[in-house]
């Protein structure tokens, strides 16, 4: 299994990044992760944390090293999480409980599967045509499925920040799971908070991913994100990753690439803190780039020191 991977967070016109996003991967298998947390609703950017941390803990407990039940992971993902945050309000006292949005793909035999619930997105595109994204949990793609709205309406209708589905709400989460994608090599899968794709048409994203490496593409589509909204505009955050499959003999020279072909099978890496306690009395931050970029440094350093010894 090879892949490139670039992620990307900027505050935007917000005092808290309440966006968080990360990836864990073993031999065979990869999940990708970003939350949302709500800012309508107290510590949205700490449901957005146990989000993660929850997926990624119960990752590393299954993908030995794929996940035998792909579909059955991802809803008891979300459905535990969502059942975390619950705790965590119970713990700490709070008036009201978290909530986030989530959209998490997991990829493993060259074949992607993902969910979701709310706003916050994956495109999977393949030489600039979107051949799958998913549909926001939102008011106005309600009003559009039932011809009520024009699709044009999506950036600028009233209620386009309306949601009926999330993780921490007062009912259970309705789990949306897409259909299996079969991936080529130069596929690339995005992930982004509403910041991106409320901001930067589909069309400009896709012709970014489809003329640049993620490398240079994600950056400069988050950066335009951030400048067109300006002053007060909301977090905004992609984590993307260009497919390669198997081994493939040249890139380019702009690539940062994993290749787990040669990893144990019992190794499990990731970006995200899995188990992580949370004390309602300490602001949580937005993200610390030193901690992200340590992060990814020990996953390359454990790549080549299995790489080493398996020659």
């Amino acid at each position: 299994m090879q892949f490139s991977v670039y992620q990307e967070s900027q505050i935007g016109g917000r005092k808290v990044n309440q966006d968080r996003m990360g990836y864990s991967f073993t031999r065979d298998a990869l999940l990708l992760v970003l939350a949302d947390g709500m800012g309508g609703h107290v510590r949205g950017e700490v449901a957005a944390t146990i989000m993660l941390s929850t997926m990624s803990s119960l990752f590393q407990q299954q993908a030995t090293p794929y996940v035998k039940k792909p579909e059955r992971f991802l809803e008891d993902a979300f459905v535990a999480a969502h059942d975390e945050i619950h705790r965590y309000r119970l713990d700490n006292h709070l008036p009201e409980t978290p909530r986030t949005t989530v959209v998490a793909c997991l990829i493993q035999h060259n074949t992607a599967i993902w969910a979701h619930c709310g706003d916050s997105r994956l495109y999977w595109m393949r030489r600039g045509q979107i051949l799958g994204r998913t549909r926001d949990h939102s008011h106005i793609e309600h009003l559009i499925d039932r011809g009520l709205a024009e699709p044009s309406q999506r950036a600028t209708h009233p209620d386009r920040n309306k949601l009926y589905n999330c993780i921490g709400a007062s009912s259970l989460p309705k789990v949306e799971v897409g259909r299996q994608a079969s991936l080529l090599p130069g596929d690339v899968i995005l992930l982004c908070s509403d910041g991106l794709w409320g901001t930067v048409p589909d069309e400009e994203i896709t012709h970014r991913l489809a003329t640049q490496t993620i490398v240079r593409a994600v950056p400069e589509l988050v950066d335009m994100a951030v400048q067109v909204a300006g002053p007060t505009g909301d977090n905004t955050t992609a984590l993307a990753i260009m497919w390669q499959g198997s081994l493939v003999d040249s890139l380019p020279a702009d690539a940062t690439v994993i290749s787990t072909e040669m990893l144990p099978e019992n190794l499990v890496s990731t970006t995200i803190a899995a188990n992580a306690t949370l004390d309602a009395s300490l602001e949580v931050d937005a993200f610390n780039d030193d901690e992200i970029e340590k992060a990814i440094a020990e996953i390359r350093g454990a790549i080549e020191r299995s790489n080493q010894v398996l020659k």
